[in-house]
């Protein structure tokens, strides 16, 4: 469908100011209007539904002027009369406006009562005739995080956008909605269970509780039957088709027959009314409908006691608004939460019933005084409004049990607490507190439980000594208190204070049964008396040196974390605690543990990450009831015998030894765990498992001996028969191990290793899923053995090499490796991008997307992120500019996908830094949630990202505080996400926010290695450790292999992902500084490198790793010829004294050619065939060539191109003038080809090097193309480069546009230069070059182009 013809509309001036709508005609709007028809695909429009020119040119000449999308309404009725008002009103209208139109002019000029704003697919609110509807668009993409005005313009016109706002010119709803809030009909009914009654045709009507049947004439006035059937039955006529028995509950139960005509709505009428009477109370959902008022209907359900309305528009002045709710006679609860309602609605505090009431974010800034007349109330949900304030009459309500008023504007607690003496807690987290008053807090003593969670609390005021014996529970979570006395709160019995800055801790320990103090910097914890009721201490990331005395004599306690502190002993009492079960010292500087001498009843021990060299001795003798033990990441050399006598009583199943200095002595010692399910030993010094030892861990599940130096795995392995996981990777496995008979095996990853070949059974276990075999390079499987392991969900295999062309090469300057593993969950959701060679071949991109519990979202972002990206870099050059819009789009992109679902994401982009004269490349990091980057400079990590999660960033949480969320209490936006900022998860705007923390920093020599994580990697790493784990490993594969295996011995069980990117951007890294030569002579050369015209902007390169779309008019052919091409008939070439060659410069990476923003591809590698030698002999006859391959009677040289000119010829002033980017001819003027061989590869290679060798050896950059052995190859000397140069000085004129070899070449189409006329040869071509006067310098900046030819070189 082509540009739709724009209809009768007035002229192109915006509207006038709304201040005089009644002036104008009706429908008289004066904007242009366009409609278009949506394709197959709902809610989308077809990409070739575009703006005309007039719309595009009035657009142009202001920024706020745009256009408004106007949808007809969804809804599908089942009446004939409603199909085709449906069908025309699917159309989509398209208006042009500005900001200041209102809604009234729109619907005057469509023709429409009013207009209907959906945001995210989700709710649809009335616009006012005063609203703006581009004004709404613009403020919307303004808080999503576009800057633009110009950009703000673009992407209001952009359809994709209705998944997020829509405009609607008939309010839509869903059918299933529509029946839950009333389903109505005309059928024939009769009344009582016997025959007696006679059929007749009635007005039914289901809505609420009750079933209303009237007369279909006085339906209004005539008399009602209403049913309640509430605890009644609904049953199946089975002597009658379609018909269903409505009957009510009691002793006097009535009955009534209703016969429905259609299947269809049959269904339909018994789904919704079973739900009503399989209730046990009078309950009516009708939440997130869009609702502004009730039906009427709903007003003869009497018996209703609870009301929900949650997530509506419920309206004051209406016939079904909140004013007649009082009808409800009986009406206990009532939901109105995230109403906007702005005020308090005074009327229903004549609700005298009324015992719940929940009015959570509507917006109210007071409360009135009638609502102490509620005396009946006892819950009131008051959270998430803008009170500063409660009025006393609240007072009044002495029945009131439950306040919520947490995320107002308090800076106090309300002293009308005093008088509620039912209030048993105050709830005030997210408000506004600076100081807490003991005081307050002392005169009421009907309070136990006070949260005052996520306040800003900075100081403790005790005006009196005077003990509260009251208070048992204190939350303090995310304030900022320094110093925290509670000495006074005799009763406390459970306090958090987590993730404040407390340094120092004082508690009275008469009742204290829970402590949580995590995240803070204390280095005192005072208790006293000693807590005899302690169970649970938890005072981890602090930086306490010592176990505190009281924490080593409470008698009760059970968990005690006290992991990454400044530990450097754990007291003999702690260890030997009679009733502590779980100990958590990881992270310390622990150097041994005490001798154990009594039995303990210790299950979980987690001592990972300190600096011990062995375990007690009688650690498993004594500790009979461990079942976990984590000692990773130590300097265990050896491990604790289990077995006293003859037989083990050890109760050990986990076992963590990663990262230790183990050998093979300790594996004997493991057969004293019979009951050992999982087993990590990676990153030790294991050179063999004994077969025996192996043979007899019968319950052995999960194994990992990645990282060691295994030759083999047993074949006992076979008996582990409930073994699932085996992870060995990064050994030198060469034999693949007895795996596959296994019953249960699920995960194999026996990546980085030496296998050659895998010798399988006939049929695989139909449990094995994820098979990795990635790193092995010596593995060749057979077409048989690929077909063998087709049904394996994830096959991870090395890809075949593809034929070596330079657009494919991957970069000397980065590599990656990437390694993602599941965990304990059933599914990964984890996805990454890695693009090596992106816009042609100057940059890498790389990305992590973590969707924690989904899926799709991390894939459809692989799938498109880098697109986008490709699109905004060719926009803009700023870095912030362009980084930003690829996370706006693709979140826009993500359509109705990313309506409910979120994830984090993180994308790298390196690229030639044009800013810094000094640096090669840049770094720009940008990132949402909790996916992070770190770069290794100098060995020392560098972050790059920023976690936005609530906990760890402040500013981001006071974000979400302000726009009044509800944060509960794990710390979830509305119970969601930790997530402050999410790509996805749009129904959460405006708290969820699509835009990225942005960084850049230039890549220096130093630079090593760049680390990218999802949030369970960075959890259980540190930056230092992590950068220090894989600095020396040389495969990047192995690397990221080794970051999640760390991860998961340290105990990690979510999914989790790591991407290790190798740097090396140093000037030694440079692969087009190389060797040139200046030929002379009067021989014209005939272009034999130039390419097709290059491509458009938007088109992206094949080497980019991204899907490009090309034009329906270039064949399959031409497609696969394109990048391979190095020559074309749109370029002439000239003769040698002009040094010119006519194709574009192929550069390396480190010193691209700028092309002022656009990417061009660059084809680098060709193969030119022919049957015969050039010379016109056989190729038998004639003496090999250096640097061209034979094959029989097909001689092929492979080109290799690559640039010389140095850097600070690249930036001179001289050179910018002389070669313009848009003509390669001109680009190319001062520069001949010289050929060097690269390695032992026989391939030539074409230099361009200027015409003066002095001046390129003044030049640091290119100094090493005289004399100065490169690291990627070998200088051939200039007299030995001229056995490589063939010249053609005719060749037949072509068209076709790509370089086709001739099957016969004729005599006159080339000749080759013989080695004994070499020579005489140079001497004329010398004379020649001499004897051409120089040219003008008028002309220096153009070339006079001679006829163009297309030859073999």
């Amino acid at each position: 469908m082509g540009e739709v013809e724009p209809g009768p509309a007035g002229p192109l001036e915006p509207p006038e100011p709304p201040e005089a709508p009644a002036s104008r005609r009706p429908g008289g709007i004066r904007v242009l209007k366009r409609t278009m028809k949506r394709n197959g695909s709902r809610h989308c429009l077809n990409r070739r539904s575009r703006f005309g020119s007039r719309e595009r040119d009035w657009l142009r000449e202001d920024v706020k002027r745009g256009c408004v999308y106007l949808y007809g309404a969804d809804t599908a009725t089942a009446t004939a009369a409603s199909t085709s008002a449906t069908a025309s009103s699917s159309d989509l209208h398209l208006v042009l406006c500005t900001v200041d139109t209102p809604a009234s002019e729109i619907c005057a000029g469509e023709g429409r009562e009013r207009l209907y704003l959906q945001l995210h697919g989700d709710l649809v609110r009335r616009l006012e005739p005063t609203e703006r509807p581009l004004q709404i668009v613009y403020d919307y993409l303004s808080r999503l995080g576009f800057d633009d005005p110009v950009r703000i313009q673009e992407e209001a016109a952009n359809p994709d956008l209705g998944c997020m706002l829509r405009f609607y010119g008939e309010k839509p709803c869903q059918m299933d909605h529509l029946d839950r809030i009333l389903l109505s009909g005309i059928y024939n009914v009769r009344k009582g269970k016997t025959q007696l009654h006679k059929w007749a045709e009635r007005l039914v009507v289901l809505c609420g509780t009750c079933l209303i049947v009237s007369s279909v004439k006085d339906c209004q006035t005539g008399k009602m039957h209403i049913l309640p059937l509430v605890g009644g039955k609904v049953e199946e006529v089975k002597r009658r088709q379609y018909c269903l028995a409505f009957s009510s509950a009691g002793a006097q139960a009535q009955t009534y027959h209703v016969s429905f005509e259609t299947l269809a709505e049959y269904q339909r009428w018994q789904r919704q009314s079973s739900k009503v009477v399989s209730q046990r109370i009078s309950t009516v959902d009708l939440s997130c409908h869009s609702l502004e008022e009730v039906p009427e209907h709903l007003f003869y359900s009497q018996d209703i006691t609870y009301l929900n309305l949650r997530h509506n528009f419920m309206q004051l002045e209406r016939p079904g608004g909140l004013d007649t709710f009082y009808k409800f006679s009986q009406l206990k609860g009532l939901n109105l939460s995230h109403n906007k309602l702005g005020s308090f609605p005074v009327l229903l505090c004549e609700i005298s019933t009324l015992t719940e009431l929940n009015l959570s974010c509507n917006g109210f800034h007071d409360l009135p005084s009638q609502i102490g007349n509620l005396l009946n109330l006892q819950t009131l949900c008051l959270d998430g409004n803008f009170l500063t304030t409660l009025p006393e009459e609240l007072g009044n309500l002495q029945q009131l049990s439950s306040l919520g008023i947490s995320f107002n504007n308090f800076s106090q607690i309300p002293k009308v607490y005093e008088k509620l003496t039912m209030l048993d807690k105050v709830v005030m987290a997210g408000n506004q507190l600076e100081v807490l008053n003991l005081e307050v807090l002392n005169c009421m003593s009907h309070v136990k439980h006070v949260d005052l969670r996520m306040n800003h609390l900075k100081t403790m005021v005790i005006e009196n000594l005077e003990g509260n014996k009251y208070i048992t529970h204190m939350d303090l979570r995310d304030n900022q208190l320094t110093d925290l006395d509670l000495s006074s709160l005799c009763s406390l019995e459970q306090l958090h204070c987590e993730r404040n800055q407390l340094r120092e801790l004082t508690l009275s320990g008469f009742s204290l049964r829970t402590l949580y103090a995590n995240s803070n910097r204390l280095t005192a914890v005072n208790v006293y008396p000693v807590p005899s009721l302690l169970t649970s201490l938890e005072l981890s990331r602090n930086l306490l040196e010592c176990v505190p005395d009281w924490a080593c004599e409470a008698k009760k306690i059970e968990i005690l974390d006290v992991s990454y502190n400044l530990l450097t002993e754990i007291p003999m009492r702690i260890l030997s605690s009679l009733s502590l079960r779980k100990l958590m010292v990881g992270h310390n500087h622990v150097q041994n543990l005490p001798a154990l001498v009594e039995h303990i009843p210790l299950e979980v021990l987690d001592i990972q990450h300190n600096l011990l060299t062995r375990l007690p001795d009688t650690l498993f003798s004594k500790a009979l009831n461990l079942r976990y033990l984590n000692a990773s990441a130590n300097s265990l050399e050896s491990l604790p015998s289990a077995c006293t006598g003859e037989e083990s009583l050890s109760a050990l199943q986990l076992l963590y030894l990663t990262n230790n200095l183990l050998t093979d002595q300790c594996v004997p010692v493991l057969v004293g765990h019979p009951h050992l399910r999982i087993l990590h030993l990676a990153n030790n010094q294991l050179q063999t498992f004994p077969a025996s030892k192996l043979n007899k861990l019968e319950q052995l599940e999960e194994l990992n001996l990645s990282g060691n130096k295994l030759k083999t795995i047993p074949t006992t392995i076979a008996n582990c028969k409930r073994l699932h996981t085996l992870v060995a990777h990064s050994n030198h496995i060469s034999i693949f191990p007895e795996i596959l008979q296994l019953p249960q095996i699920q995960f194999v990853d026996l990546s980085c290793n030496d296998l050659t070949e895998i010798l399988i059974p006939e049929s695989l276990p139909a449990t094995l899923q994820d098979l990795d075999l990635t790193g092995n390079t010596n593995l060749v499987l057979e077409h048989k053995t690929l077909d063998t392991f087709s049904h394996i969900t994830t096959l991870k295999i090395d890809q075949k090499p593809l034929p070596t062309t330079d657009s494919t090469v991957t970069s000397t300057f980065w590599s990656h490796g990437l390694a993602e593993m599941a965990g304990q969950r059933n599914k990964l959701c984890i996805s990454a991008l890695a693009v090596d060679n992106f816009a042609e071949g100057v940059g890498a991109v790389y990305g992590m997307f973590d969707g924690d519990r989904n899926e799709e979202l991390p894939r459809l972002l692989q799938c498109t992120m880098a697109d986008v990206l490709l699109e905004e870099v060719q926009q803009s050059t700023n870095d912030t500019v362009f980084m930003a819009h690829t996370f706006l789009v693709s979140h826009r992109k993500l359509g109705m996908a990313g309506q409910k679902l979120g994830s984090s994401a993180l994308l790298c982009y390196i690229r030639p830094d044009t800013a810094d004269p000094t640096s090669s490349f840049s770094l720009t990091v940008a990132n949402v949630g909790t996916c992070q980057a770190v770069l290794c400079r100098s060995g020392k990590p560098l972050p790059l990202s920023k976690v936005f999660s609530l906990e760890q960033d402040p500013e981001e949480a006071q974000r979400v505080k302000d726009q009044k969320a509800i944060i509960t209490e794990d710390n979830k936006v509305n119970g969601v996400t930790c997530c402050t900022r999410l790509l996805g998860c749009t129904y959460l705007y405006p708290w969820i926010l699509p835009k990225p923390h942005i960084s850049s920093t230039p890549l220096t020599i130093q630079d090593e290695l760049l680390i990218l994580g999802n949030k369970a990697l960075w959890e259980h790493l540190s930056y230092t450790e992590a950068v220090n784990a894989v600095c020396h490993v040389q495969d990047p594969l192995a690397a990221a292999k080794k970051l999640c295996t760390l991860a998961q011995s340290y105990g990690c069980q979510d999914n989790v992902g790591a991407m290790v990117v190798y740097l090396n951007v140093g000037e030694e890294g440079c692969t087009c500084e190389m060797n040139g030569l200046t030929l002379p002579g009067p021989v014209g050369f005939a272009s034999t490198a130039a390419i097709k015209d290059p491509p458009k902007p938007t088109t992206p390169s094949s080497s980019s790793g991204i899907a490009s779309e090309f034009s329906s008019e270039m064949s399959t052919s031409e497609v696969s010829s394109e990048v391979g091409s190095t020559a074309s008939d749109e370029h002439n070439t000239v003769g040698l004294d002009a040094a010119l060659l006519s194709r574009p410069e192929r550069r390396c990476s480190l010193h691209p050619t700028p092309t002022s923003g656009v990417f061009q591809r660059q084809p680098s590698c060709a193969t030119f065939s022919s049957n015969q030698s050039d010379n016109g002999l056989d190729s038998d006859d004639d003496q090999p060539v250096e640097g061209v391959m034979t094959n029989g009677s097909k001689v092929e040289v492979e080109v290799d191109i690559h640039c010389c000119r140095g850097r600070q010829l690249e930036n001179s002033p001289t050179l910018r003038e002389n070669f313009p980017i848009p003509c390669l001819e001109e680009r190319a003027r001062g520069l001949v080809f010289g050929i060097r061989r690269q390695n032992s590869v026989n391939s030539g290679i074409l230099l361009p090097v200027s015409k003066d060798k002095t001046e390129l050896q003044k030049s640091p950059s290119t100094s090493c193309l005289y004399g100065k052995k490169l690291s990627n190859g070998s200088i051939v000397p200039l007299e030995d480069s001229l056995n490589l140069i063939e010249v053609a000085t005719e060749a037949p004129r072509k068209k076709t546009g790509y370089f086709a070899a001739p099957a016969q070449l004729e005599p006159e189409d080339q000749f080759v230069v013989p080695r004994d006329l070499e020579e005489e040869v140079k001497e004329q071509m010398k004379h020649h070059q001499e004897s051409r006067p120089e040219p003008d310098s008028s002309e220096e900046g153009r070339t006079e182009l001679a006829e163009e030819f297309d030859t073999a070189l």
